[in-house]
């Protein structure tokens, strides 16, 4: 491929025009289209149909977050990365369950963007992986208990644990392993009891700080 698509979704103006000026010195980048909300970032989407879209979280109409679903229902082979200044982890687990597939400050130097970019759209996936977690680093740490790693969990439990972070329901994930719904309830329970979280969205932003996401 010559260049990846991309179309910038942004309400403000000036944001468009700065994301712009970074992409256009790489010629891996070309800019085709620009959207000030959402629901006109969905329809880009079907009318240009780019490699890559990326989506300001906050925005009229429709939010980055529910453009987001629409878009990978409609058209899934379109990469979506959310673009926000928040530091708030449950903004990253609700991209990451509505099909974002990366999530990028916007106060993050130019080059760790571009590098992102080129590792999430060449589907590198230990490069990725290594930049996706840097960024988590820049995320607060809410209040998370010492002392409870994933290797207090049996097997059983760090597959739910997986599961759970992918944003896979418990009737999905009883259909995966092959075990009743209410087994996977109560797995769930005990878990948040071990690691003394208090409800699944902690649990889900647990497995994404500690790398135990469900491939596929």
């Amino acid at each position: 491929m010559n260049g990846y698509r991309v179309l910038i979704a942004d309400d403000h103006p000036m944001a468009r025009s700065a994301i712009r000026s970074l992409l256009d010195p790489d010629p891996s980048f070309e800019v085709i289209g620009e959207a000030e909300n959402g629901e006109q970032a969905f329809h880009l989407c079907g009318e240009l149909q780019p490699d890559l879209v990326l989506m300001d979280i906050n925005m009229p109409k429709w939010s980055g977050l529910e453009a987001t679903r629409e878009v990978k229902k409609a058209y899934p082979h379109i990469k979506v990365v959310i673009l926000s200044v928040s530091d708030d982890v449950g903004d990253l687990i609700t991209a990451i369950q509505f099909g974002a597939q990366g999530y990028l400050l916007k106060n993050l130097e130019p080059d760790d963007w571009i590098n992102y970019l080129h590792a999430l759209l060449g589907e590198d996936s230990e490069l990725s992986r290594e930049m996706a977690n840097r960024l988590l680093h820049r995320f607060r740490q809410e209040d998370q208990p010492t002392g409870t790693g994933p290797e207090i969990l049996t097997p059983r439990e760090r597959e739910i644990v997986m599961y759970v972070g992918a944003g896979k329901t418990n009737r999905e994930i009883s259909e995966t392993l092959i075990i009743a719904e209410n087994t996977v309830k109560n797995h769930v329970k005990n878990i948040l009891d071990k690691l003394q979280l208090a409800n699944r969205v902690q649990l889900a932003a647990y497995a994404v700080r500690h790398h135990l996401i469900a491939r596929g």
